[in-house]
């Protein structure tokens, strides 16, 4: 069964038919819309500030979402796919993004809407990225825009998948 733990006066918060693999951990300040998937290992922590998601938004295995005391909540918008081992600081992530397996995402950032973060990749404290761009590397750099192939084949098809495979664990009982 999934860690759903309040913490200081905060619980987490969930929209309709969102899943939570046994394994996954949410914590205190949250709260996501609908259609949101958390997968195996992955953690949520509002421990020191506010965490919201919008709506269909997925964590991958192992992946990490915190926040920055005092200073930065982290923000998601909707139609998100934050890769395996991803991890997402304190920024703000605008709808229809994906973030790459493995990405780090830091304080302060702005994920426009529209973006892909490659896996691998590290963006920068402070960093805007504006919105339909791809950005890759270590630090992250603009690569140009983000092909439609791309845009269709891997943010809303990601996205999409995503709802698909937590129907199956859902299907089976396992929610």
């Amino acid at each position: 069964m999934a860690v759903i733990k309040p913490l200081l006066g905060h619980s987490p918060e969930f929209g309709t038919n969102c899943f939570l693999a046994e394994t996954s951990v949410v914590i205190g300040q949250f709260k996501c819309g609908d259609g949101c998937s958390f997968w195996y290992g992955s953690v949520v922590r509002g421990d020191v500030n506010s965490i919201t998601f919008g709506h269909k938004v997925n964590v991958q295995d192992n992946a990490t979402v915190h926040c920055t005391y005092e200073k930065f909540p982290t923000v998601v918008g909707n139609n998100v796919s934050i890769g395996h081992n991803a991890i997402v600081h304190g920024c703000t992530i605008e709808d229809n993004v994906l973030i790459g397996m493995g990405a780090i995402v830091m304080d302060d950032c702005v994920v426009g809407e529209g973006c892909i973060v490659a896996a691998g990749s590290v963006v920068t404290q402070g960093k805007k990225l504006a919105p339909g761009t791809l950005w890759a590397g270590v630090p992250a750099k603009e690569i140009g825009p983000v092909p439609t192939r791309l845009r269709e084949g891997e943010i809303e098809r990601i996205a999409n998948n995503y709802q698909k495979y937590s129907s199956w664990y859902k299907e089976q009982g396992d929610e």
